[in-house]
């Protein structure tokens, strides 16, 4: 059996992630694999800025009038997201785990792939403006932790982020 691939995702994974991944399992027996924060630790201000950045004005205000969801809200959500992630990669490699994580993502992410000996990370995000300028998504903060490449999608493409 192949070494498992670790997925940090924040969107429900659905078809395009599903070819994305198959193409990365490759015919292989690896397990994956998937991890959903129950808390993305997002900023009303920067997830303002990311907004604007990318032209959505009407969004960028709602969310700030909205303020952040409750924790109970935050982790039905994480189990939504999960159970369609699971759903979407059912059947790929020798099978498809996955958990709601607590804490913050990327320790997560780290903590799992020394856990289980993972060959491999990715990282499946929508695009984050901000974060993905300056180099502190998820995916570069993982490369910096994690001596195994991690891969950074952005959800719903084939688009590969800069990490």
């Amino acid at each position: 059996m192949s070494d498992p691939i670790i997925i940090l995702t924040e969107e429900p994974l659905g078809a395009d992630d599903r070819l994305n991944i198959e193409q990365l399992v490759d015919g292989s027996d690896s397990s994956l694999v998937v991890l959903v924060p129950a808390n993305t630790e997002r900023h009303l201000l920067v997830d303002f800025l990311e907004n604007l950045s990318m032209l959505d004005v009407a969004k960028a205000f709602r969310e700030l009038a909205g303020g952040t969801p409750d924790d109970a809200t935050e982790r039905a959500h994480a189990d939504e997201t999960l159970a369609a992630s699971l759903a979407a990669l059912a059947g790929l490699g020798s099978g498809v785990t996955g958990q709601v994580v607590a804490g913050k993502a990327v320790d997560s992410l780290v903590a799992k792939v020394k856990a289980t000996g993972a060959s491999q990370a990715v990282v499946i995000t929508r695009p984050h403006a901000v974060a993905d300028t300056f180099h502190t998504d998820w995916a570069n903060k993982a490369q910096d932790q994690l001596g195994v490449p991690v891969l950074h999608l952005y959800a719903g493409s084939g688009f590969i982020g800069d990490s």
